[in-house]
């Protein structure tokens, strides 16, 4: 409570909060603007009678059931990131570029994500578009329609990043995640007056079910995120002149879990994406499309068996992924090396490469594995209990908790610099 008070005493921090509350607001206000050319009351009851486009649209805190201006969300932006980073690993002057030429390479990286998603963004409409009209709910569009109608989907993408990066720049947390919160925040009063409106008494043990398994997602995510492993390192001692440096003993923290909540973004835009593709063909002529296409949307159902295997798989392989962009043992074994610094009992330079490899690749597992069991988790108890309203389950709980974190930590940091 004390640095919950300090941070409305300082201007500056408190400022930066007011700017962050009044882009929420204009993201807000952005999501319920409706594109043109759309039946609103049969958009409402498509939605309702489709699980999987319920959960789509829970993600972008409704913006998606309304056909908003914002209905893609930062969808295409976090496609462009998960492209960008995954040609790192084939092309290595990105990497380079992204690794060691500091901010102004990273910079320069950054703007190939923003560019790559505008045609992202302009397919993904187009697609999305195309499939709600073989569902009926819209009607024939001519070519002017059509553009417009992209256009301003796409303007509504490029919108929300670059309210995202304007949030970035206030180091009040991560721009992408915060307006991720929010649209899932902004969906949960409604979520919750659902679930009230259908509770009966012989549901009770169901929802007391769903209650605890909340907190016991909140705890466990709480638990890992802030779990590290400190590995010692020891400084020779260098005189110069007549001063004495180093001679001190510190530690290296290797975060159990590096990644954050970008693993569950990530798996969550790549797991929605086949089924999306396929809801294009559910209704053509064609007998043999539209039998696959129904046979994937029925493999990959939310709250299926598959969903979730390939849910906590993704989860998997997204954060040793992202844990290998954002600690490179490499780099860090070399600047270690640099300052004269050793690990005790192992040798300085590759080495000490190889002995962080070798902890990363254990500390990750158990973190990934445990991120992976706390997102399929309440997805498989949703399945057997009656509590359906909550359309992400133990997704929106990950990423609210996991960004209310980095937004702590991060402002726990800017207090800190005033007191120093």
């Amino acid at each position: 409570m004390n640095k919950f008070l300090q941070i409305f005493k300082k201007k500056d921090i408190r400022n930066k909060i007011l700017f962050v509350l009044a882009i929420l607001v204009v993201y807000r206000f952005v999501a319920n603007i409706p594109i043109p050319y759309v039946d609103t009351a049969q958009l409402q009851s498509f939605f309702a009678n489709n699980r999987f486009y319920g959960l789509l649209s829970a993600l972008t805190g409704g913006s998606l059931a309304q056909l908003s201006i914002a209905m893609l969300a930062l969808g295409p932006y976090i496609s462009s990131s998960i492209i960008m980073q995954l040609m790192t690993m084939i092309f290595p002057s990105l990497e380079q570029m992204y690794k060691k030429e500091g901010e102004a390479g990273r910079a320069k990286f950054n703007q190939y994500s923003r560019v790559l998603t505008v045609p992202l963004a302009a397919l993904s409409a187009y697609g999305f578009l195309v499939s709600l009209q073989h569902q009926n709910v819209i009607g024939y569009l001519n070519l002017f329609q059509w553009s417009t109608v992209i256009t301003v989907v796409v303007a509504g993408s490029i919108f929300l990043m670059w309210l995202g990066e304007l949030i970035t720049e206030k180091n009040v947390g991560n721009g992408v995640s915060i307006l991720i919160l929010a649209g899932i925040v902004a969906g949960s009063p409604v979520a919750l007056q659902q679930a009230l409106f259908k509770y009966t008494p012989a549901l009770f043990f169901n929802y007391l079910t769903f209650g605890i398994l909340a907190l016991v997602v909140i705890a466990g995510v709480i638990y890992i995120s802030e779990a590290q492993r400190n590995i010692p390192v020891n400084y020779a001692r260098r005189v110069r002149g007549s001063k004495v440096y180093g001679g001190v003993s510190t530690y290296l923290p290797m975060r159990i879990n590096n990644a954050g909540v970008m693993p569950i973004i990530f798996a969550l835009s790549l797991l929605l994406f086949p089924s999306l593709i396929a809801g294009f063909f559910v209704n053509t002529s064609i007998a043999v499309v539209s039998k696959i296409a129904t046979a994937i949307n029925t493999f990959l159902a939310p709250n299926g068996l598959w969903y979730s295997v390939f849910y906590f798989l993704l989860v998997v392989i997204f954060t040793y992924f992202y844990t290998a962009i954002t600690f490179d043992p490499k780099n860090i074994s070399e600047d270690i090396q640099k300052q004269g610094g050793y690990i005790p009992g192992i040798r300085p330079g590759p080495s000490t490469a190889q002995f962080l490899y070798h902890l990363l690749n254990r500390v990750t597992l158990v973190g990934a594995v445990f991120l992976g069991i706390i997102a399929v988790l309440p997805s498989i108890v949703q399945s057997s209990t009656s509590v359906t309203d909550f359309a992400v389950g133990g997704t929106s709980i990950l990423i609210v908790v996991s960004v209310a974190l980095e937004i702590m930590k991060q402002l726990d940091a800017q207090l800190s610099m005033y007191e120093y």
